[in-house]
């Protein structure tokens, strides 16, 4: 059975290139989330294994929204992605609770790295 994957990005473009690096491998997106609302909205009905986080959405930001997300679900797996790349940025997602942190443009081997990293 693969392993469910939650993107939360407001950039469709995001959610159909993760789906293109995840074919053929353990894991599948069961659900996108558009904005940090809807992905809080809907995690306790998808309930996937881990949540790949845009950090710059409308309305609540992915940070906050992590926040969210832990308190609610202290068991979630949250990896940020960003093409941030300021050191603060990447210190407060570890401290808040994200189990990684991934820059734009994503490859393969580096979301798999990450997905594994965070699971186990």
């Amino acid at each position: 059975m693969k392993k469910k994957v939650m993107v939360v990005d407001d950039s469709r473009v995001m959610e159909l290139q993760i789906c293109k690096l995840l074919e053929g491998t353990g894991y599948e997106v069961a659900a996108y989330c558009e904005n940090g609302e809807e992905a809080i909205a809907r995690y306790a009905e998808v309930r996937p294994d881990v949540v790949t986080m845009d950090i710059i959405m409308s309305g609540i930001d992915g940070l906050e929204t992590t926040q969210i997300l832990l308190r609610e679900h202290p068991e979630a797996k949250i990896i940020m992605v960003s093409s941030l790349t300021c050191g603060g940025t990447i210190q407060e997602a570890g401290c808040i609770g994200a189990q990684g942190f991934l820059y734009k443009p994503l490859t393969q081997e580096a979301l798999l790295d990450a997905l594994e990293k965070a699971l186990f």
